[in-house]
């Protein structure tokens, strides 16, 4: 407690997160593995963590975070979200709201080349989502992916891999819009 104190009242100032420029929200949509995170409270026990996106026909972005609760063949959960973007014309920019009112910064900060590897992260540096299109990735991706998270500020230290990377998942359980 002492400590969530100290750094809220902390005067670092921190490096502004610039959010991908060239970015195609409609490319973005879709499933994407989550490979390493810096995870909030509710990812924890989460065990073959994905994220499904998905645009609605309001503009808001419909979000769904599955997972396996407590080991690779745990009961499936899932959260969702609705993400609103703000400007658009930044789309990398979000704000995402679990629970009304609330909307946090969520914002896509890095997208390779062939839109297979993204890094979601928020200015106060307090989460990151590493994630892919395939359930892992090679060490040589994830070595340049996790330069990238250290350099926009992230303690390296605090990145957990997720189950996919790490060799413990299973094929992942479908989900009520996949049956």
């Amino acid at each position: 407690m002492v400590a969530l104190l100290i750094q809220g009242c902390s005067t670092t100032e921190q490096k502004p997160m610039r959010a991908v420029e060239q970015f195609d929200l409609e490319r973005f949509m879709g499933s994407w593995f989550v490979i390493a995170s810096i995870p909030t409270y509710f990812e924890r026990d989460a065990f073959n963590p994905t994220e499904n996106y998905s645009l609605n026909a309001d503009g808001t972005i419909k979000t769904v975070f599955s997972y396996n609760k407590g080991g690779p063949k745990g009961p499936l959960k899932s959260m969702n979200a609705t993400g609103f973007i703000p400007d658009s014309s930044r789309q990398s920019i979000w704000e995402m709201q679990f629970f009304w009112p609330i909307r946090a910064d969520y914002r896509v900060v890095y997208q390779s080349p062939d839109r297979e590897h993204t890094i979601v992260g928020r200015t106060k540096r307090d989460f990151v989502w590493v994630m892919s299109r395939q359930q892992s990735v090679s060490n040589a991706t994830l070595k340049s992916l996790m330069s990238r998270v250290e350099e926009l500020g992230y303690n390296p230290e605090e990145v957990q891999l997720s189950n996919w990377q790490s060799g413990g998942a299973t094929e992942p359980t479908p989900t009520k819009a996949d049956l």
